[in-house]
């Protein structure tokens, strides 16, 4: 029986060719096998929401899907949020909003959040609390993480689309 397989995907803008494991979650390889380790596992059963991406423009939990699934897709890590050394107006509301504590789950809250600043640039309160309704935070930063979502929305809309849709 063949364990191994190959597979050819972006990430972060990057294509990567490799032979994994077909037993090998998206988690497991970005973080094991490309070193990105902002994508965190937390629960490991899809219930938390730590290790959220972006896979072709959709936010999903990368320790439900397995890594031969993301062949011939783009995957977006935290890590491919920053941009020519700046961080995402998202990340920068997170900190200047203290929507971080432990930050363990911030990188897959910023995930979630900015695929849904990429479809819906202009959120309600409602629409950012449906979007992280998965997203587990064990300190309770809700009202920050809302207030920040907001305030990068502002921020991103006075910019201009260059800051919603680059990475």
């Amino acid at each position: 029986m063949q364990n191994k397989r190959h597979i050819a995907l972006s990430v972060n803008g990057e294509r990567i060719e490799s032979d994994i494991d077909i037993r090998m979650t998206l988690a497991e390889f970005l973080r094991e096998d490309l070193g990105l380790i902002g994508t965190k596992i937390g629960c490991n059963r899809g219930e938390c929401g730590c290790c959220t991406v972006i896979l072709d423009d959709k936010a999903v939990y990368s320790c439900t899907i397995l890594a031969i699934e993301a062949s011939g897709r783009t995957v977006t890590t935290i890590e491919g949020l920053l941009n020519n050394g700046e961080l995402h107006p998202l990340q920068s509301a997170f900190i200047e909003h203290d929507a971080v504590q432990c930050g363990y789950c911030t990188p897959g809250m910023i995930m979630s959040l900015k695929a849904l600043l990429d479809r819906e640039p202009h959120p309600s309160e409602e629409d950012i609390k449906t979007a992280i309704d998965g997203n587990f935070c064990r300190c309770g930063c809700y009202p920050n993480i809302v207030n920040a979502t907001l305030s990068a929305s502002e921020k991103m809309l006075q910019k201009g689309d260059e800051s919603l849709n680059g990475c």
